[in-house]
């Protein structure tokens, strides 16, 4: 009141000159066009990346899947040996056996949030799809730590078989089955109450375990017997035992359910079964002493870490060849990777989305200064 300055100018930013119905159009161009170019200019952290474990450097090495370059390292635990990505792919958690605790990892930074006591050598972890808790399988307690992610707390022990190594947990979250190396057995654990109902015998010395999508199935990697067992849901019971390589350890199976992946870790190749049919359709030759491999979510690629290589081959799953080889820290053990959180847009380049933002930012500001008082 009193004062001579108009209240249409006050805090504007822009100078007396200009009219307010420009200032108004102006505005909501600038704010599309910033938020454009920083969603193109940040486009590359929405890009996949392959979370390593390198048992023998204590770190993970954070892989750009687009470069096939390593894009940071981040220090963890002793022994660093797998790893679990949350669904919405914000955290990575990495068991250290050698330190008896688990990492959490923001993937959005890259650096260590949280560090969880967990039991005696934990191996093998898996994250509720929901991503509400992470299952880690210690292979010393022969236990099984369930966290709680949101709060970073252990809730619940389990007591499953002796030298547990690997986890997997059913696409709809009810059970986590447990591969006991020690026990040539798989423990069922329904995760509602967090005991376990059923004791699956399987090969000798299982590790690696993964579920399929519809989850009917839970392949087994007996890494004494060079087997994978292949185990019903619907029973707990095993259906089909399908013969491998030397000393199978990780088992990955393909978004749409067709193939499962094994590493073998004496033979130094990859097998590929076919699950309709539970037969070895190809053996592919990788870097020396394979390990806990996983697959991107489209499906297209299986990484796979080489122990003794340090390094991790690249599978392409149309053809089933090594596409690339990637050197990683010492003795890697375990990887996982993130899912593509924005969609690309093919038929643009970053230089066409930043033409496009400002012509309609152009248009936007046109069509309000045009528009009647």
């Amino acid at each position: 009141m009193g004062g001579t300055k108009p209240v249409t100018d006050r805090g504007s930013g822009f100078p007396r000159g200009i009219p307010l119905r420009l200032r108004r159009a102006v505005r909501p161009g600038i704010l599309y066009v910033a938020l454009t170019l920083y969603q193109v200019l940040n486009a590359a952290d929405a890009l996949p990346f392959a979370y390593v474990a390198n048992a023998g450097s204590g770190n993970v090495s954070v892989v750009n899947t687009t470069t096939s370059l390593v894009a940071t390292t981040i220090a963890v635990g002793l022994t660093p040996e797998q790893v679990a990505i949350t669904p919405n792919g914000l955290f990575a958690y990495v068991s250290n056996s050698g330190s008896n605790n688990v990492s959490v990892i923001r993937t959005a930074t890259n650096t260590v949030i949280a560090t969880v006591p967990v039991g005696s050598g934990p191996t093998g972890i898996a994250i509720t799809p929901n991503g509400a808790f992470a299952y880690v399988a210690n292979f010393g307690s022969d236990t099984v730590s369930v966290i709680a992610t949101a709060t970073n707390t252990v809730v619940a022990t389990v007591d499953v078989g002796n030298g547990p190594a690997g986890v997997a947990i059913t696409p709809n979250g009810a059970f986590a089955f447990v591969a006991n190396f020690g026990s040539a057995t798989v423990s069922v654990i329904a995760t509602t109450t967090n005991t376990v109902i059923a004791t699956v015998p399987v090969g000798s010395s299982p590790t690696g375990i993964a579920i399929t999508p519809n989850g009917a199935f839970a392949y087994v990697a007996n890494f004494g017997s060079d087997t994978v067992s292949v185990v019903t849901t619907a029973t707990n019971t095993v259906v089909a035992t399908v013969g491998v390589g030397n000393g199978p350890t990780g088992v990955a199976i393909t978004p749409n359910g067709a193939f499962a992946y094994v590493a073998n870790f004496i033979s130094d190749t990859v097998s590929v079964i076919a699950t309709a049919t539970n037969t070895v359709i190809v053996t592919v030759s990788v870097g020396q002493r394979p390990d806990f491999l996983s697959g991107t979510v489209d499906g297209a690629l299986v990484y796979v870490p080489n122990q003794n290589s340090d390094t991790v081959s690249v599978i392409a799953t149309a053809s089933n060849s090594v596409v690339a080889t990637i050197p990683v820290g010492a003795h890697p053990t375990g990887v996982a990777i993130t899912a593509t959180e924005f969609p690309s847009i093919p038929t643009l380049s970053e230089v066409g989305l930043i033409l496009l933002a400002v012509a309609l930012a152009a248009a936007l500001a046109l069509r309000i200064i045009v528009r009647p008082a």
